[in-house]
């Protein structure tokens, strides 16, 4: 039974809370939240009943706790999951992994030197549609893969810490995007380019709306257009997905099973095609239980979760360029190396 310690007490961590409340394997000992009453608040709506604080430390040095579920807002992830790993606790925390270029490759490198697993909600890469599309670039079916498009169309009026961030659409959504990319693809980011900026009727302080151009590995282009602020035709919160092969194309509007249309016949104008569904099977629970299970799993099993912060700063590095090329206003690409 691993002992845990819940710090945020909002709604991310009220749906932790109650995704991990009906496991056997881990108990949540302790609720942290710098306002008293959020951590009520959470206890009322999950009927978990545990002891809370309201500071971190206190909390840590008293109860001792195996794991750290990090669900409090971006700002504060530096100090919580370094101080935990540090502490001797593994850390599963929300993303993004960090705030900036320096704070993320501090927490790799004290999870490095700690021992202790530190992994990222990326709850994207354990949806059946994710895995299925990952399945049908692997099989070959639409041959040598040589273009992705995302589009990411949301009109989504948050309150509290969103409307203030900058790069609110980069940092706190399209981490999610970019992830995606690289898991269903299998590739690596080389650079980026991007122009940040606002639609005219943006509820935003800072930019939530953003074009993206990455080089993945192998020159294969990544299209990524998306915006927080536009009202109507809404995509699904995953993205809509297109692949394009050179036998064929991967289609997946983020909700139905994804589909590939391969070239079936050498002759015509435009050449006819067949349909290819993917018959692969969710390992597990999808989303977010998904996540929190294969990273619960790793810490059994003594293996690193798909998730870690290793891995995960790979996607971040996406992010952390293409705010730079944005903030540049240069036609060059930004290059990664590692964490950018």
């Amino acid at each position: 039974m691993l002992k845990a310690m819940l710090v945020g007490c909002g709604g991310m961590g009220t749906n932790w809370a109650r995704i991990l409340d009906a496991r056997s394997d881990i108990k949540i000992i302790g609720l942290v939240d710098v306002e008293a009453s959020a951590s009520a608040r959470l206890k009322e709506r999950t009927g978990i009943d545990t002891a809370s604080y309201t500071n971190f430390e206190q909390g840590l040095e008293e109860l001792r706790p195996d794991v750290v579920l990090d669900t409090s807002i971006p700002e504060t992830r530096r100090y919580i999951a370094g101080t935990a790993m540090e502490q001797g606790c593994h850390v599963l925390s929300e993303k993004p992994l960090a705030c900036s270029v320096q704070e993320a490759k501090e927490l790799v490198s004290i999870a490095n030197s700690t021992g202790r697993t530190h992994a990222v909600m990326q709850n994207r890469r354990y949806l059946p549609g994710s895995q299925q599309v990952r399945e049908l670039i692997e099989s070959g079916e639409i041959g040598k893969l040589g273009m992705v498009c995302a589009d990411f169309f949301i009109g989504a009026h948050f309150e509290g810490f969103r409307l203030l961030m900058d790069n609110v659409l980069l940092l706190d959504m399209a981490i999610h995007t970019f992830d995606q990319a690289r898991y269903m693809t299998g590739l690596d980011c080389d650079s980026a380019f991007c122009r940040e900026f606002n639609l005219p009727s943006s509820w935003y302080e800072g930019n939530a709306s953003a074009i993206c151009i990455f080089e993945m590995q192998g020159g294969v282009p990544f299209c990524y257009r998306g915006s927080w602020t536009a009202e109507g035709a809404n995509t699904t919160w995953e993205s809509s997905w297109r692949f394009v092969g050179d036998k064929g194309t991967v289609i997946w509007d983020g909700a139905n099973p994804p589909y590939a249309e391969i070239v079936d016949s050498a002759q015509g104008f435009i050449r006819p095609t067949r349909r290819v569904l993917s018959d692969s099977k969710m390992d597990g629970p999808s989303g977010h239980p998904g996540c929190l299970n294969d990273m619960i799993n790793a810490l059994d099993s003594g293996e690193q979760p798909m998730t870690n912060s290793v891995d995960n700063a790979k996607s971040l590095g996406m992010v952390f360029a293409a705010i730079e090329s944005a903030a540049s206003g240069n036609t060059e690409p930004v290059l990664l190396n590692g964490l950018h």
